[in-house]
């Protein structure tokens, strides 16, 4: 392991500020959803900067973007460093791009050295990591991985109707290679803890080992719409009263299968939504994670028996998305453990609470992941922060990981 590289932080932060000015939002963060006007320029200042940093861009059939850095030995598979560059409609400035511009930094910083390396590098931009327009996250990176089929991504709609397909043609970023067949040796992602773990511990680094499963449901409770005024309390059908109940419930469950499990409801959609009519229809989303699948599953069943006291009202549980809890590779972890280490600076093994392309990826090829901090845990959100020098030191391990396996990629090939 090579201990005295560093890179230059104050670029890699320069290059952040940079992108973050692309559908800047008015409180400091970034409202850049997939596939916007604003997604294809940061796409392609992207490009131009991986361009003029010498590397081939090449983009598959849904957008997904790699950069490449070559090295001795081009038949040797790449070693690829990536995340996203989409965010929430509310989102902050480095989910995601810090991981895109890090694995930048790290090619930039070998041009500044001057230094060769055995495999190639790659850095990655994940289409539609988010979800936030295009459901479920981390769409693109699943069908790399062969999760989803290429179908069902280009045939995902927004809220609009839009379909991902004609949005990736209306913003020239549908690619000519097949997704999942451009070669990745390994892949790192750098990304903010999205926690408080790290800064509560005073840690800088976070070695993660894996990311906990999901489930993701749409519910919808169908009730009987009637006038608020002349219908009784005993004989009403309210479909709102019921979802309470269940929304409640989602609570309770994640806290009885603490302290890992946690459960949201992020979406609520009331039919006819009158302020004089007793509520027909309600819609709403769910969000279960834990670590243990055997858990997760638990959690689902606790739902549904709740689900099945509410006996005025029909409820219809479709669970759009189950992506099991995953377990980075042992040698791409200890690789990244040892870099950490090199840095000089406090860390931890953790296992990762939020959702990442990584979590896709390594259903495919070794992978692990980086965590810096992020002030107050916090993001998705517009006061999202991370301070500059923690992307530094994420960066810097980086570097000397990415390093370390295109070695041992030479060696092993």
């Amino acid at each position: 392991m090579i201990n005295d590289l560093q890179i230059n932080g104050t670029r890699l932060w320069d290059s952040i500020m940079e992108i973050a000015k692309i559908d800047a939002l008015p409180n400091g963060g970034c409202g850049r959803l997939t596939l916007s006007d604003g997604d294809k320029r940061a796409r392609d200042l992207f490009r131009r900067w991986c361009e003029d940093a010498g590397c081939t861009v090449v983009v598959d059939r849904l957008g997904n973007m790699f950069g490449r850095r070559e090295g001795r030995n081009p038949d040797l598979p790449p070693i690829a460093i990536g995340s996203h560059l989409d965010t929430q409609p509310h989102g902050g400035k480095f989910d995601g791009v810090y991981g895109v511009l890090a694995g930048l930094e790290v090619i930039r910083t070998l041009n500044d050295l001057g230094l060769e390396t055995d495999a190639p590098i790659e850095v990655v931009n994940w289409t539609n990591e988010e979800g936030a327009r295009f459901s479920p996250a981390m769409l693109c990176s699943g069908v790399y991985a062969g999760l989803f089929s290429l179908e069902f991504a280009l045939n995902q709609k927004d809220a609009d109707g839009a379909l991902l397909k004609d949005e990736l043609d209306r913003i020239d970023y549908a690619g000519p290679i097949p997704c999942g067949e451009h070669k990745l040796g390994a892949f790192l992602e750098a990304h903010i803890e999205q926690g408080p773990i790290l800064e509560a511990n005073d840690e800088v680094i976070g070695v993660v080992t894996g990311g906990q499963g999901q489930r993701w449901y749409d519910i919808t409770v169908t009730g009987q719409d009637a006038h608020s005024g002349s219908t009784p309390m005993p004989g009403r059908r309210d479909a709102l009263v019921s979802a309470a109940s269940l929304i409640a419930k989602v609570q309770e469950i994640a806290l009885a299968h603490g302290p890992h499990g946690v459960g949201t409801v992020g979406e609520v959609s009331v039919l006819p939504n009158s302020r004089n009519t007793i509520p027909g229809e309600v819609r709403f989303t769910i969000d279960f994670r834990h670590p243990d699948d055997h858990i997760l599953s638990a959690m689902d069943a606790a739902f549904r028996s709740a689900a099945e006291f509410e006996t005025n009202v029909q409820i219809d549980i479709d669970m759009v998305w189950h992506n099991p809890p995953v377990q980075f590779d042992a040698t791409c972890v200890s690789i990244v453990e040892q870099a950490a280490a090199s840095v000089g600076l406090p860390y931890r093994q953790m296992v990762s609470g939020a959702g990442h392309d990584a979590c896709q990826v390594a259903r495919k090829i070794p992978t692990a992941m980086v965590f810096v901090p992020c002030r107050d845990g916090l993001s998705h959100n517009e006061a999202e922060w991370a301070e500059p020098e923690h992307l530094t030191a994420g960066c810097n391990v980086l570097l000397r990981a990415a390093l370390e396996l295109s070695a041992q990629t030479a060696l092993e090939n």
